[in-house]
């Protein structure tokens, strides 16, 4: 059996002759377990909400998005873009048109993002599984609106008797003097409702075919994007690789984390910092194991003399005192991990914290935040065992 462990384990579960040496471990047991536990909790609920977020926008980005770098508007119909559907792995291809418009519904009025989608959209989304009221309807006349656009406008799902006007500048110049002439106008039936349960899609989408759009924008065959679904399974590096080769440098290929890089490197910022805040408690809770093998070495230096006697050197000694310190990190951070899966696992399950009535508070294991929260643990661990270690044996130990 390996000495200094063996020594380090008695020392630990040993009675005391002074019972606050006892306190003092167990108090820094009961600190680097509640400490890990909470690194746990919050990097768990990060990766839930994390995960949370990614599916409402995925419910309405594409896999891949297609956009030119110079221009506003490109033409699909090239041979590169007919190329490119033959592409293996790519399922979905549906062009885009998008532009600002003001929609008014009776008295009520307001700004929105008209987006114009081909066939392929509804089934690549699945935003239809998103409609709250009415369906979705892009047939005709017939456009789907978000909540929040529905909510100012006050309309209603499959309502015949109120169009919405929808209006958006012409493109060109306008010689009339009136500044009506210079809109296109278009009347639609607000036949669905779709919720994302994010306002930047609620209260700015307005989805209709993409003929309507180019006749409401002053378009012809142009399209603002290209958006792909990929088959489940693929390779999206392979896939963008070979769109880049039939496209060359004159497009932008965006896959969902890039199309929304500013709130995933929002989120990944948040998550650092928190798991940097935590780690300093954790800091803070393992100066008493500091406290608690001063006292011990300072207890045991009648016993540590008898071991120098029978030919223990100071390493050897060292090493006893920093696997006790080792050994009370490894046990709290041991337990931290243990509650934390625990409770972690209940909420999971049973979800007993709410976010809303609907909605419980996400969370989700990652193999990556267990292992950095080991080694942060016990990386604090050593570092705190050591210094008293070495110090306080220089000091009070003298062979």
């Amino acid at each position: 059996m390996n000495l200094p462990f063996f020594i380090a384990k008695r020392y630990l579960i040993s009675k005391k002759s002074h019972n606050a040496i006892n306190i003092i471990s167990g108090i820094s047991i009961t600190g680097i377990c509640i400490g890990t536990l909470a690194l746990v909790i919050v990097l768990s609920t990060f990766n839930g909400l994390t995960n949370l977020v990614q599916s409402f926008y995925n419910s309405f980005d594409p896999d891949l998005e297609i956009t030119i770098k110079q221009g506003k508007t490109f033409d699909p119909n090239s041979i590169a873009f007919q190329s490119l559907k033959k592409i293996e792995g790519i399922a979905y291809f549906t062009e885009i048109v998008e532009g600002n418009a003001l929609l008014k519904y009776e008295d009520k009025q307001c700004i929105a993002k008209v987006k114009g989608v081909s066939a392929d959209f509804s089934k690549m989304s699945r935003i239809d599984t998103l409609v709250s009221e009415g369906d979705f309807n892009i047939s005709k006349n017939n456009i789907v609106i978000g909540k929040g656009i529905s909510t100012i406008l006050q309309t209603r799902p499959n309502d015949l008797s109120t169009l919405i006007s929808i209006y958006a500048p012409k493109r060109g110049k306008v010689s009339s003097l009136n500044p009506a002439d210079g809109l296109n106008e278009l009347k639609a039936y607000p036949a669905g409702t779709f919720f994302v349960n994010l306002d930047e899609f609620d209260y700015t989408y307005t989805i209709m075919s993409i003929e309507k759009a180019r006749e409401l924008l002053d378009y012809t065959n142009e399209v603002t994007a290209v958006e792909l679904g990929i088959k489940k399974g693929s390779n999206e590096g392979k896939i963008v690789k070979e769109i880049t080769l039939l496209l060359g440098d004159n497009f932008e290929i965006k896959n969902r984390a890039q199309q929304n890089a500013s709130l995933y490197k929002t989120m990944r910022s948040e998550k650092l910092w928190t798991f940097i805040i935590l780690i300093f408690i954790l800091i803070i809770a393992t100066f008493n194991v500091i406290g608690s093998l001063t006292m011990l070495i300072l207890e045991k230096k009648k016993d540590i003399t008898i071991l120098h006697d029978m030919g223990a050197d100071i390493q050897l000694i060292r090493k006893i005192f920093l696997m006790e310190g080792m050994l009370i990190t490894i046990i709290g951070a041991f337990l931290g991990l243990l509650f934390g899966s625990i409770l972690c696992w209940i909420q999971q399950h049973y979800e007993i914290i709410k976010m809303s009535e609907n909605l419980a508070y996400p969370v989700k294991f990652e193999v990556s935040d267990i292992l950095v929260t080991m080694i942060a643990v016990l990386s604090i661990g050593f570092l705190a065992a050591w210094y008293p270690v070495r110090i306080v044996t220089k000091k009070h130990l003298a062979f």
